[in-house]
């Protein structure tokens, strides 16, 4: 064979401190879900480099390893706080290693690109699968791995080989499409149907400023609020509000309820002044277990809010069960006593199960040094686990190297293989996608 070309991803409400979402005013909105592709970078070259040192005749190859290439590494911090970055950047490449030199010098590493996520961000395969669960601060994850380094020309002599003249080309690196989910952490889910004052709660239990305005679906994207108490800091997530056939795509919340899994516990929250508020409750319930059976079985509590109006006044003086609170956020009517309910909640509650991946069957690889040539109508092709690793691994650009590649073709019995099939002068012969003419 000749001429090759190569083919080349927490009651006291002191002290409140929030964390915000970004939302419409911030002149974009929240984004959960982004798609990326990630790249290791390419390992160095290795030298094929020969002493050449006074009075020391016949020095011998020196020629130093490429470095390894960069990797691609996601951390999860508090500093971000969606994935809108990934909606403007598809793709991330790790640095190539540099090439070796002479004197035995191996080349630097490529660096490493930090891709920074929220906190409560999993990564995800092409298949589903689970690579990493963000769901601290500082948590980091390999995404793809840069390519090694190639050998120099030192690790080919030998008794036989004293002067290589080749060395060996880095290997590329990883390159995966990886689809990034966030899943917020948050103690507290605010759940319930529009305009029933999810968002003017969290302004008054927290110092989170979220849009609030006097029609349905003012909150587009969920927001995060950080109230302090007796106990500790508690984080209330706000949800956009569930309608009936939220589960089929009505509406905006059923999107959102991803970010409540989570939780340690929901707060239902209700329109008080509402002519059906138990039936909206039913609704909400409805819908949120239609999402995920086991969120309804979360610790919770239900808030009237709107206590303030008449109708929800008429409501408390009529209303005898149990776990239900009647706030108003508004006037600050059942704040404390709500806001103490909810600390000795989270208090109390498990610490909520992780979100169990998309189940995903691999089947077994086989590997082995077994040897295919298959005859197609532009050639022939083969194929092996071996022979493609040393077709990645050789400098075909080199004379000494096109050599070596021969004879180890020979003693692997491609050559055979090829000629019991049938080949013949000046055939087209494919390896690990390098193209190859047949030469007896």
């Amino acid at each position: 064979m000749r001429g090759a070309h190569l083919q080349a991803p927490g009651e006291r409400r002191a002290h409140l401190r929030s964390r915000s979402l970004p939302s419409k005013a911030d002149g974009r909105h929240f984004v959960d879900s982004a798609r990326i592709v990630v790249r290791g970078g390419h390992g160095g070259k290795g030298s094929a480099s020969f002493r050449h040192e006074p009075f020391v005749p016949r020095g011998g190859p020196d020629g130093g390893d490429g470095g390894r290439g960069g990797s691609v590494v996601v951390e999860a911090t508090n500093d971000v706080s969606d994935l809108a970055l990934f909606k403007r950047r598809a793709q991330w490449h790790g640095e190539a290693g540099a090439d070796g030199a002479g004197g035995r010098k191996t080349g630097r590493g490529g660096a490493d690109v930090i891709v920074k996520v929220p906190v409560g961000t999993i990564a995800l395969d092409a298949d589903g699968s689970l690579i990493a669960d963000l769901d601290r601060p500082g948590a980091t994850s390999v995404l793809a791995r840069g390519g090694s380094g190639g050998r120099g020309n030192v690790h080919f002599k030998s008794s036989t080989r004293r002067t290589p003249d080749y060395a060996e080309p880095g290997l590329a690196g990883e390159e995966r499409e990886i689809t990034l989910d966030l899943k917020l952490i948050a103690d507290v889910g605010l759940v319930g149907p529009p305009n029933a004052g999810k968002s003017s709660l969290l302004r008054s239990l927290t110092a989170a400023r979220p849009k609030v305005a006097a029609y349905p679906f003012t909150t587009l994207d969920p927001e995060l609020g950080v109230a302090e108490t007796d106990t500790g800091r508690i984080v209330l997530a706000d949800i956009p509000g569930l309608i009936e056939g939220a589960a089929q795509g009505a509406g905006l919340g059923q999107r959102f309820l991803r970010n409540v899994e989570r939780t340690k516990a929901l707060v239902y929250v209700l329109d008080g002044s509402s002519a059906h508020p138990w039936e909206d409750l039913e609704t909400v319930r409805k819908e949120v277990s239609q999402f995920s059976a086991e969120l309804t079985r979360r610790p919770h509590l239900v808030v009237l809010n709107k206590v303030d109006l008449e109708p929800a006044r008429r409501l408390r003086g009529r209303t005898r069960r149990a776990g239900v609170h009647f706030a108003s956020a508004l006037t600050g009517e059942g704040l404390p006593d709500l806001l103490h309910a909810i600390a000795k909640l989270v208090a109390s509650a498990p610490q909520p199960p992780v979100p169990a991946p998309v189940k995903v069957t691999r089947l077994p690889v086989r590997r082995s040094d077994e040897l295919v040539v298959e005859r197609k109508p532009s050639g022939f092709v083969v194929r092996g686990e071996r022979v493609e690793r040393l077709v990645t691994r050789t400098n075909l650009d080199s004379e000494g190297g096109l050599a070596r590649f021969q004879s180890e073709l020979d003693r692997m019995g491609v050559n055979a293989a090829l000629e019991a099939a049938g080949v013949k002068p000046g055939d087209n012969v494919s390896i690990a996608g390098v193209e190859f003419e047949f030469q007896p």
